[in-house]
């Protein structure tokens, strides 16, 4: 890992869910658009970037001691669309509903391991699909597709994971998974 190395927290899919995003993403076809490897597809809860090495072991830390804090709970797919704006898309991403344990969890972890106050925005859940070329224009009136039938993400774990930037895609490998492991509030999901 060198000297720094680039990190994110993120919850791992399981393979049927990363097979079946890498068939809806196939939809979307053009020399502009990039799809995602398959072995890359996560939920991103916290991007760290790039930090010193020596840092790996505090935010392996901080991270474990949320995911303790955290109780499983499931995310629900409402679309695989182009976004994060619809009139100015960067990319195609699976669009889960907002869930508030989900949002918790991402503050949560940006605001320990970050070092600077970050804005207030909202997180919202969504795994990315494909990227859109900077070098080529911008693909247009691309569909939305909105699932017959309900499809599901338990987030029971999360994972400290290493970003390697190559060509034509990053590698990302998962150094370490945490459990969530948390007790929900009378009997329900946080």
């Amino acid at each position: 890992m060198g000297q720094t190395t680039r990190l994110f927290i993120a919850a791992p899919l399981p393979d049927a869910l990363k097979q079946y995003f890498t068939e809806q993403a196939s939809r979307y076809k053009g020399d502009a658009i990039r799809q995602i490897p398959t072995e890359n597809l996560h939920l991103t809860l916290y991007f760290i970037g790039n930090v010193p090495a020596t840092q790996l072991a505090a935010i392996q830390d901080v991270t474990s001691h949320l995911a303790q804090q955290f109780a499983p709970f499931d995310l629900y797919l409402e679309a695989i669309e182009p976004g994060p704006k619809p009139r100015s898309p960067r990319l195609i991403w699976a669009r889960f509903r907002s869930h508030d344990a989900f949002a918790q969890l991402s503050r949560s972890l940006t605001l320990a391991l970050s070092e600077a106050p970050p804005p207030n925005r909202e997180p919202k859940p969504h795994v990315t699909l494909a990227r859109f070329r900077k070098d080529r224009p911008a693909p247009h009136d691309l569909e939305s597709f909105y699932p017959d039938d309900p499809i599901t993400l338990q987030v029971n774990k999360i994972a400290v994971w290493h970003s390697e930037l190559g060509s034509p895609h990053p590698r990302y490998s998962i150094l370490q998974r945490y459990p969530l492991t948390g007790n929900p509030p009378d009997g329900k999901t946080v």
